[in-house]
């Protein structure tokens, strides 16, 4: 259980966000992880039997509308050798995997495994599988000692990893991953806005549409509200 996190929380979801940013900017990337709160509806009746409220499935529907408003090109003239194409279906893959992570955590959390000790042996698993992925792909390891590299990977690693990851499992083993998903509704907002301000990233009609009906159904599927309980067996009264 613990391998199954590591590889779906610490590595395959972070290997498809940074290859779909090879081809879509960054903004982009995070409205589509933004969907978070929608896969974790679906992989909770898959894995909790959890079923949603219509609430919730009406925001799911309409954070997916929003998803094709923004890529209505790439979805209609799918092609596997579009860059545009590939970002769209690596941001879906990566996303689909911190879901599961998601569902992953709770469990652990559930079975009241230590957050601290899980997590540190997740990560672990999680960095070999991305060492491996780096080696088969060629790419060049290499560190540089100046300060200012220094401590921004320290401050990466100790309160970007080590830190917002124990409270993020935490939080989710208390109010479950619906709620603790929350957190991916705000990513987009900062994203977009730094695309915009530092990859030239230019607005459309289209792309503001499906903005707005992504953060909308999120907001839809995280309002507060009765939480959806498993559905319990029934028995036969004698």
């Amino acid at each position: 259980m613990i391998l199954v996190l590591g590889l779906f929380t610490f590595c395959f979801n972070y290997v498809c966000f940074y290859e779909a940013e090879r081809s879509l900017a960054s903004g982009l990337v995070a409205l589509i992880f933004s969907l978070l709160p929608v896969f974790n509806m679906i992989n909770g009746v898959v894995f909790f039997r959890r079923y949603p409220e219509p609430r919730v499935m009406l925001g799911a529907a309409v954070g997916i509308a929003g998803v094709v408003v923004v890529f209505w090109p790439d979805i209609v003239g799918f092609d596997p050798h579009s860059t545009g194409s590939l970002g769209l279906l690596l941001s879906l893959f990566g996303t689909i995997s911190a879901s599961i992570g998601n569902m992953t955590m709770a469990r652990i959390q559930r079975s009241g495994l230590p957050v601290i000790q899980t997590n540190a042996i997740g990560m672990a698993y999680g960095a070999i599988a991305i060492a491996v992925y780096a080696w088969f792909t060629g790419a060049h390891f290499s560190f540089d000692p100046s300060p200012s590299y220094v401590l921004s990977l320290g401050y990466l690693a100790i309160f970007g990893t080590v830190v917002a990851f124990g409270a993020y499992i935490t939080l989710l083993g208390r109010i479950g991953p619906d709620r603790a998903a929350y957190a991916a509704v705000l990513f987009p907002i900062v994203a977009l806005a730094l695309s915009t301000l530092f990859e030239g990233y230019v607005w459309t009609t289209r792309s503001i549409v499906g903005a707005v009906l992504i953060l909308a159904g999120n907001v839809l599927v995280l309002a507060k509200g009765r939480l959806p309980q498993p559905v319990k067996p029934s028995s036969a009264s004698a």
